[in-house]
């Protein structure tokens, strides 16, 4: 053992450096961890206050400048409130840092309440800091000088039409576009094209603008007589059928001609008998020229153009001039055409739009179902209650907090005399009715003897047996235990019934209980509903999202 520690010291004056670098080396760790211990403090400015008033708490933390500093967050000073948090200040001391955090805390209920520590997170490594005691101190009132009113009664407040007007709204842009889709695609005067334009023309203007446009065709340049010959000749009986009134579109050669000359014996046609022969020759061509494959010299056909175009003209000239009472006619005749126009287009503009009602509501029906598509285009009680304005209140004391589809309102209850005297204040409020189709009552009850546990079962089963007068039947009951949202634990009954109608038949209904309760005090909800209405479904678990109660008597 003595050899070996000789060995050391002569090592060491040999290699006097080396020995003082791992000296260096064993030291740093342990300086570094001295420099990185992090320092809290946290200080109030005061430790008693009056209801509302407001403390001012200080979180100071002394650290590195690299380390992560991570400062309580919310409401996390409860059962102190938490009015403002804001970062005071970061002052830099060489490698050090101080940042300070300073919280607006305020309370009001008087009493002692205790500040928990709060957790403060440097580099994930959690710090506390110590806990303080606060007295809340009531505000003194001189009821000498304060004059003290009377509860005002409440005020009937309009429900809002902002849901109503966004729904017409709606409708009116609906309403709009498909009235400029009929518009644009039938009401409007839409311009015409060339065939229109045609159509709308005399027919003796008409067929002398259809002859030269044949004239001006490559039929007789592509060898095709029997298109060409078809079109002379109906161009022509067009012509006879609207301007002379003849049937000349379905009749053969022979009968067309017989016609004519009918005509012309009456007197009704002043032709001569060479315009009816010359008529004749050119339709028994065109017969060849379709029947029988025939094909005449392109110059005769070009002929047989001009002839035709002449027994128009002398057709026409050859026509008596019209009576008054003709043109009459006719401007009626052109009226009673538009008029029936018209009449088309509008009732095409109301067939799109009932197709459009008709296949927007089956993809409604088919999409959200037959029930919620009447209830929405009918309405439906509790359906417009689950839209509508909801309100937050709360009601009685000690207070049930919760949100409702409508305001509860006060109702005065007369107690039986016995009763009287062992309940020092009775507060229910209500909305609807328990034989409605929806319905929901609180009751705050403080009693004289506050060291008194509440009874829960007393007062459930005489809220049971106001069911069975007012006529339910069958009552199933089930209990569970039921928590608020802020952790008060309660008494949840529920369970369904039916009432007899005057029809004969029965309606279900579903109800539940919460109680709630301590010393000297218990707190009641009830909410009823139909059985199978899935909007009061939805209501009740929103109230129940919603519902929280204060225990301090």
């Amino acid at each position: 053992m003595l050899m070996d520690n000789l060995h050391i010291i002569r090592d060491r004056h040999r290699h006097p450096i080396i020995w003082i670098a791992l000296s260096l080396l064993f030291l740093l760790p342990i300086t570094g961890r001295a420099q990185s211990n992090p320092k809290v403090n946290a200080e109030v400015d005061t430790l008693s206050i009056k209801i509302g008033e407001q403390i001012q708490y200080k979180i100071t933390v002394e650290a590195d400048s690299t380390d992560v500093v991570f400062f309580p967050e919310g409401q996390t000073f409860s059962p102190l409130e938490t009015v403002e948090a804001i970062m005071a200040d970061t002052i830099k001391n060489e490698e050090k840092v101080i940042l300070q955090k300073i919280y607006a805390l305020t309370q009001f209920d008087s009493g002692a309440y205790t500040i928990p520590p709060q957790r403060i997170a440097i580099n994930e490594q959690p710090f506390f800091t110590d806990s303080f005691q606060v007295k809340v101190a009531d505000v003194a009132v001189d009821t000498t000088k304060q004059k003290m009113y009377d509860i005002k009664p409440l005020i009937e407040i309009e429900r809002s039409n902002a849901d109503m007007w966004l729904t017409a709204l709606w409708i009116l842009l609906g309403l709009i576009v498909v009235g400029g889709l009929a518009y644009w695609f039938f009401l409007r005067k839409k311009p015409l094209t060339e065939e229109e334009k045609v159509a709308l023309l005399p027919p003796y203007d008409r067929a002398l603008m259809e002859l030269k446009k044949l004239e001006n065709s490559k039929y007789l340049i592509q060898d095709e007589y029997k298109q060409y010959y078809s079109e002379l000749t109906d161009i022509v009986r067009a012509y006879l059928e609207e301007d002379v009134h003849v049937s000349a579109m379905e009749s053969t050669t022979s009968e067309l001609i017989t016609k004519l000359e009918m005509l012309k014996d009456a007197g009704e046609l002043n032709l001569d008998d060479d315009t009816i022969h010359q008529f004749q020759k050119i339709l028994q061509t065109a017969d060849l020229v379709k029947f029988a494959k025939s094909k005449p010299a392109t110059s005769l056909a070009e002929h047989d153009r001009k002839i035709v175009e002449q027994i128009v003209i002398k057709t026409h000239e050859a026509l008596p001039e019209p009576t008054e009472e003709d043109l009459l006619l006719n401007e009626e005749y052109l009226e009673e055409l538009a008029k029936k126009k018209q009449r088309k287009r509008m009732y095409w503009a109301a067939a799109i739009f009932i197709g459009i009602i008709v296949m927007g509501s089956v993809f409604s029906v088919a999409y959200f179902g037959v029930k919620k598509v009447r209830d929405t285009v009918f309405g439906y009680p509790t359906k417009d209650l689950l839209e509508g304005e909801w309100v937050a209140s709360s009601y009685g004391f000690p207070p049930i907090l919760m949100e409702t589809p409508d305001v509860l309102v006060r109702k005065e209850i007369e107690l039986p005399k016995e009763t009287e005297e062992l309940i020092k204040e009775l507060q229910t409020f209500s909305y609807g009715s328990y034989v409605g189709i929806f319905s929901v009552s609180t009751s705050s009850i403080t009693f004289k003897e506050q060291n008194e546990d509440p009874n829960f079962e007393a007062i459930i089963v005489s809220t049971l047996n106001k069911f069975e007068q007012l006529g339910l039947k069958n009552i199933i009951t089930k209990q569970e235990e039921f928590v608020t949202q802020s952790g008060v634990k309660g008494l949840k009954t529920y369970g369904s019934g039916s009432f007899g109608e005057p029809d004969g038949d029965s309606k279900k209904a579903k109800y539940n209980i919460l109680s709630f309760g301590g010393k000297g005090f218990i707190q009641q909800i009830v909410i009823t509903w139909e059985d199978g209405d899935e909007y009061a479904e939805e209501i009740v678990e929103r109230i129940l999202t919603s519902l929280d109660v204060k225990t301090q008597a």
